[in-house]
């Protein structure tokens, strides 16, 4: 199957959102993975930059523009159909895709809302401005979303894990990239 894509730059503000896991029914729509609970910047980007999967057979190289007609939930999952992708054979040969949209095409937060790609990097101090780490991922545990911190301590690379609820953070400055917390060194 060759597929006839647009070859495109990946804009330089360009965020991974999701990858696509493989086809779905006979008209070139396809299944979607999306990287968080709230798929938005799927939603509201029209247009996709796909890059191929990490391994595995390659219907494409390098980065392609993928102009979306549609995409929304079904049972559970996203699905997305594709001007250019009109049968099942050119939706499989997407499978594994990754997918970015740039991040002006998110939806703007809603206040004390912010997006995981926001938070990654922002150093954390606590009350009394100790530094206790710089946030590198975030997991999400079902009814809490935890922020992973980075930190040495006697030269070894560490982990800290502090809930991103409101009882433990203080206040999150974006701009400043610092988040203040209610939590000690030794916790």
């Amino acid at each position: 199957m060759t597929l006839s894509l647009e070859a495109a730059e990946l804009p330089a503000d360009a965020v991974e959102v999701g990858r696509i896991l493989d086809a779905w029914g006979i008209k070139g729509w396809f299944k979607v993975l999306p990287h968080s609970a709230s798929p938005e910047a799927l939603f509201s980007s029209r247009r996709w930059w796909l890059q191929p999967a990490d391994r595995g057979p390659q219907a494409f190289s390098g980065t392609v523009l993928l102009r979306i007609r549609e995409a929304r939930e079904h049972s559970g999952g996203i699905v997305a159909s594709a001007h250019d992708i009109d049968d099942r054979g050119a939706s499989e040969a997407l499978k594994g895709a990754r997918i970015f949209v740039p991040r002006t095409s998110f939806p703007t937060a809603a206040d004390d809302e912010y997006y995981w790609v926001d938070l990654i990097g922002l150093d954390v101090f606590n009350r009394e401005g100790e530094a206790l780490g710089r946030v590198q991922d975030l997991l999400a545990t079902g009814p809490q979303t935890v922020l992973v911190l980075a930190y040495e301590e006697a030269g070894q690379a560490r982990e800290r894990m502090i809930p991103f609820v409101s009882a433990y953070v203080d206040a999150v400055d974006l701009p400043g990239r610092r988040i203040t917390v209610d939590w000690q060194r030794d916790y």
